[in-house]
């Protein structure tokens, strides 16, 4: 390491602070404050010479996380940057949406607060882009094979590229009328601004990778004609099914899913209209869960100018610091305040919706109550019960697999026990040909995996092609088998 000492000289952990709420939530511009390039220097420099890397293990993408602290500290960041996309396509997303694994299991983590990696990781790519060292890398040659990546989230964005520059003619559908599935119209504009996506896509261009946003593949394009125009199909559509709260009162107008409210302040930001139809502007918001969609609605509705707002959580508030059952280096079980949390609202845990109240045909409220586990199951503390008034609730409870009606079953993929898209260690599905990469086949789950899964079904199908590949695969087929 540059210097063997950091962790020493540098023992507290600094990141960057967010700008004073009072400020952002007038604005829909990222949260965060520029961090000292020195600064920087010297948290990169508490990189350990641990000897076995935890950090490593802790990222689904294998990042070379020690290589490019050491090359940040010693002020080489044409080489930081080298080092960095030799494992991640994109870590202008992963640097400002990933929860950090690799922090986790940062092994400076077991004494002291963990090295600032995501920080580290982000501060490159922004100054590589600045710098113009984000060049399109061009295939020497063309293979002559299509392929056709239906969704253009993470992992089918990092398949495109994979493939393009393997020499493949890649050609991505986005039933959207832009490309970048949830980054582009799910995660709001103050968490990453929609510029990160544009300029990724314009070098992705130059490199030969063709976008048709605006298609909806098995019903503008069928999917006989996808299989007849393109030699292999990576399906990368994301788990977009959420899931519902099926309880008395779901009928009412004014409860949405967080994916029927959000995006519409992400089409205000793109200008393609001057106010949302469904808006939290002086209205009591309740937002059932607790995890980071249930977060983006509450920062989206605290910039709408909501009346009041509250985030509920089945679950019970977890402890300040690491809980047992998540020992170093897993992804430690903790109470997390997100820049959303510090800009207002009252977050509840261990609570339960029985049934939704309303007037007129529209929501006024909810009646809800306690929770406590027992026996594995959540059981109702008796005398608990209570009504809250509302005019917006949104239903952000995650989502439980991808889409089944269309293009999945007129293909004839087969599903698995929890309704994903089936696949092999080689992300292939039974039908020959098409491969299926990110939420689509693994479940909900971290943009990190959406990457890494999208960058090793790209081996996979380069080597269905060319009868092998040389494309780095960063999953070991076993990690996929017993995921």
């Amino acid at each position: 390491m540059g210097d063997p000492n950091g962790f020493l000289k540098h023992r507290q952990r600094v990141t960057p602070q967010r700008r004073p709420v009072e400020v952002r939530i007038q604005d829909w511009h990222e949260v965060y404050e520029d961090l000292p390039r020195e600064t920087l220097a010297e948290q990169a420099s508490r990189c350990m010479d641990c000897g076995i890397a935890f950090c490593h293990g802790g990222c689904p993408l294998g990042n070379l996380i020690p290589e490019w602290n050491h090359l940040v500290y010693a002020d080489d960041w044409r080489k930081a940057i080298e080092r960095l996309h030799a494992t991640n396509n994109f870590p202008e997303f992963t640097g400002r949406l990933c929860p950090a694994p690799c922090e986790a299991a940062c092994v400076l983590g077991i004494s002291q607060d963990p090295v600032t990696i995501k920080q580290v990781e982000v501060e490159i790519i922004d100054r590589a882009f600045d710098e113009g060292w984000v060049d399109a890398q061009r295939p020497e040659m063309q293979t002559g094979y299509k392929v056709a990546v239906v969704g253009s989230g993470p992992a089918g964005l990092a398949a495109a590229q994979q493939l393009t520059r393997a020499g493949h003619a890649v050609t991505v559908f986005e039933r959207e009328d832009r490309i970048g599935g949830l980054l582009r119209y799910g995660i709001p504009e103050f968490k990453m601004e929609k510029r990160h996506i544009a300029r990724r896509l314009e070098q992705m261009e130059a490199e030969g990778t063709l976008f048709r946003p605006g298609v909806n593949v098995g019903v503008d394009v069928t999917v006989e004609e996808l299989r007849a125009g393109f030699d292999a199909i990576v399906l990368a559509g994301g788990a977009t099914a959420a899931r519902d709260l099926p309880i008395p009162g779901r009928e009412l107008a004014g409860i949405h899913q967080a994916m029927e409210y959000l995006p519409w302040s992400n089409r205000v930001q793109e200008g393609d209209l001057e106010a949302p139809p469904i808006t939290a502007e002086g209205k009591k918001v309740v937002i059932i869960g607790g995890g980071d969609t249930g977060a983006d609605c509450l920062g989206t509705a605290l910039r709408q100018g909501a009346a009041s707002t509250h985030q509920f959580e089945i679950m019970p508030r977890p402890p300040e610091t690491r809980a047992a059952s998540t020992p170093w280096p897993t992804y430690p079980l903790m109470y997390r305040v997100s820049s959303a949390h510090e800009e207002g609202g009252e977050r509840v845990f261990a609570v339960n919706t029985a049934h939704f109240l309303g007037a007129d045909g529209r929501v006024t409220g909810l009646s809800a109550h306690e929770v406590e586990m027992k026996d594995g199951r959540f059981q109702k503390v008796e005398g608990t019960d209570f009504e809250l008034d509302a005019d917006l609730v949104l239903l952000a409870m995650g989502f439980v697999g991808p889409e089944k009606p269309g293009l999945l079953t007129e293909l004839g993929v087969e599903f698995d026990e929890r309704g994903n898209v089936r696949r092999d260690t080689n992300f292939a599905t039974n039908v020959d040909g098409v491969f299926v990469a990110g939420d689509m086949g693994r479940g909900q789950s971290l943009i990190v995996w959406a990457i890494a899964e999208g960058r090793a079904a790209a081996a996979a199908v380069d080597a269905f092609l060319l009868g092998s590949t040389a494309l780095p695969a960063p999953i070991h087929p076993k990690a996929v088998a017993l995921r």
